[in-house]
Formats: structure tokens, C-alpha cells, sequence
């Protein structure tokens, strides 16, 4: 289902602009019907209210959390159940944040992600989005979002918009608090731009040489990470966010002294922030992370270089629970534990 629809068939029973805004906004905060001062009986028309049973309940149906993997730092990696079968992960995040996922599968092959490994299967729609953040508050709050999960956000972008511009609206989320994650697809700068709710901007770049790019991303827009980081300043300057740099750091790939030349000469002066990722180890690759102590020392280095550098490290690790790995466990283990926590308006939350 796509936000579109949803707001089509409110209007079609007799929906106004702000009785629609109200149920987008208990909907997304996975709220009861009768939340808030104003009764539903004595706000909305008597048309919409014999609507509303038949559509919470396609919304309830649209996910459900399948199976709920918590992590020693506070982090809770979620696998949730599609309407159709298929699964993604969300990550509930400490610090009141969510990683979202925007497909199932992805199309860009980065040769370190569990994710790309099956290729491309859907696109998820922009109320399968939405759905995940009621998922997730209904277990805590939810203050910032990150399409940082499943697919590249940019390969879906007409449904990833309008979750945003949702979130961004109905759903409370500051825009500088939506983040959008990319590897960098031009279309996105420019669209993004144009919307009411204009998120924060992740580029993925992992490394400053086109060469290598292209091997680690394969998929990805054949831009050089020059171009890249122009596109991202432009953005940058427009919305007033930083961009977020992600670079997963693997052992002598993209770890070495000429890298660390190479992200000075790219970044110095850019509106920017680097995130260094140790890469989180996954089955079938080739690829180790360095160590902690070398970690700290590019972080140190680039610190007093005059790059805006934070050393993060993917939440869940201790549950090995990197993007696309409990997916891939689900579809090759039978799964017992079935932890049912649907979306649903119409009563109060256990």
C-alpha cells in the first residue's frame, strides 16, 4: 500500500484535512483511536467512522514483528513480517533512533553487504515504511529515523518521499532527524530538494579512489567520489545539514595512509560529518575489519587533520546482526519464535 492510497480512501469517506492528519498521526505514533482530548464519536464524520474498522485493519495487516534480537549496547534488531511473506530488519537504536529498511533486497551489490547478496526482490511501499516506525513504537519512543536498513533508499524514491514526508509531518519526526542514506544516485539530490520535509543526507563513500569504488559498489552510480561529495555539498548548502560520510573500514582495503590523504583533499572544508564503520563481519567474504587500536588511530589522525571524525561502530554486532544477516537466517531456518505486536488504532497497546 502507498501513503496515496491510504489518504485517497480517507477522503473518499468523507475524510478532511485534519481528520486525515489525525489518523496518520495515530497511526504512525501506533496510538489508539480515542488518543487525544476530542473523542472520535464527536470529531470524525459518521462516514469515516464506518470506514475506519476496514482500514486499520489493512494497516494492522501490512507487518508484524516476526522475531525481536537484542543487543548488549541497547539495541533491539527487529525482523518484521510482510503481508506477503517476505521479511526486512529494522533496528531500534539507543538514543531513541530507528534504521528502516526501503526494500527487500537491494540492486547495488556492495560487495561487504549481506543485503545485495540476493539481488533486488521488491520495492517496499511507503506505508510498509511507515509501518515499521509504529512497529518500533510500540516497543519505545521513536525521535529519528534512518533509511539505512534493506535497498538503497534512492532506488525506491517516489515511496521513500512520501514516508518521509510523513514522518516529517503526522508522524513528529524532526527533518534533520530523517535521514536519508545513499551510495549516491543523482536523482535523489535533485528530488529531495523539492519536497516540504527535507532530510539529512548520508552518502555512502567507503573509499576516495573511483577504481576501488567500483569494485566495492558495483551497482552503484558511476560517479567519482569527487563528483560525489560536490553533489552532497550542494545538498548540504541547500538544507542547512551536514552530510554524514559513512565509510565501512576494512583491513587493508581502505585503511591506509593514502586514504587518509585521500578523505583530507575531498573533505577539508565540506559541511560534513565522517562516520568510520569497522566493518561487521559477514559469512561468505573475504573481508576482516582493522583493529581497534588502528581504528582510533585513522579517527585521531583525520581529528587532527581537521576532519569532523566519529568512530561508530553498526548496532546489534553481538547478535551478529548486520543488515540482510537475520533475513538470510530466517529464509534458511525454520522460525519458531513469532513475537506478534501488530499496528492497530482502534484499541489500547498491551
Amino acid at each position: 500500500m502507498r501513503i496515496q492510497e491510504l489518504k485517497r480512501r480517507l477522503q473518499e469517506a468523507g475524510a478532511g484535512p485534519l481528520h486525515e492528519h489525525r489518523v496518520l498521526r495515530l497511526w504512525s505514533h501506533a496510538l489508539p483511536r480515542n488518543s487525544g482530548r476530542r473523542l472520535p464519536e464527536s470529531f470524525f464524520p459518521a462516514s469515516l467512522l464506518a470506514a475506519l474498522p476496514s482500514i486499520e485493519a489493512d494497516l494492522a495487516a501490512l507487518a508484524r514483528i516476526h522475531s525481536v534480537h537484542p543487543g548488549a549496547d541497547g539495541s533491539e534488531r527487529l525482523l518484521v513480517a510482510l503481508a506477503d511473506g517476505q521479511t526486512v530488519e529494522s533496528v531500534l537504536l539507543p538514543r531513541d533512533g530507528l534504521c528502516v529498511s526501503s526494500q527487500v533486497g537491494c540492486a547495488v551489490g556492495c560487495q561487504f553487504c549481506m543485503t545485495g547478496r540476493e539481488g533486488l526482490l521488491r520495492q517496499l511501499g511507503s506505508a510498509e515504511i511507515v509501518a515499521q516506525v509504529a512497529l518500533a513504537r510500540q516497543r519505545r519512543p521513536v525521535r529519528k529515523v534512518v533509511f539505512m536498513g534493506m535497498g538503497e533508499p534512492a532506488h525506491n524514491l517516489d515511496n521513500v518521499i512520501e514516508a518521509i514526508d510523513l514522518l516529517g509531518t503526522a508522524g513528529d519526526i524532526g527533518h534533520k532527524n530523517l535521514v536519508f542514506s545513499t551510495v549516491g544516485d543523482p536523482r535523489a539530490f535533485e528530488r529531495l530538494k523539492q519536497g516540504r520535509v527535507k532530510p539529512a543526507l548520508a552518502l555512502s563513500l567507503h573509499t576516495t579512489r573511483a577504481d576501488l569504488r567500483r569494485k566495492l559498489l558495483p551497482r552503484a552510480p558511476d560517479l567519482t567520489p569527487e563528483e560525489l561529495v560536490d553533489e552532497a555539498e550542494r545538498y548540504a548548502r541547500a538544507t542547512g545539514y551536514p552530510i554524514q560520510y559513512q565509510w565501512t573500514l576494512l583491513e587493508g582495503i581502505n585503511d591506509g595512509e593514502d586514504e587518509i590523504e585521500g578523505i583530507v583533499r575531498l573533505l577539508s572544508g565540506k559541511y560534513c560529518v565522517l562516520n568510520m564503520i569497522p566493518f561487521n563481519s559477514v559469512d561468505g567474504t573475504d573481508f576482516t575489519r582493522p583493529s581497534f587500536e588502528r581504528c582510533k588511530q585513522i579517527a585521531r589522525t583525520l581529528l587532527d587533520r581537521r576532519i569532523l571524525t566519529k568512530l561508530r561502530y553498526s548496532a546489534g554486532q553481538d547478535v551478529d546482526g548486520g543488515c540482510g544477516q537475520l533475513r538470510a537466517r530466517a529464509t534458511r531456518t525454520p522460525q519458531t519464535h513469532d513475537a506478534r505486536v501488530p499496528i492497530r488504532l482502534a484499541e489500547e497497546r498491551g
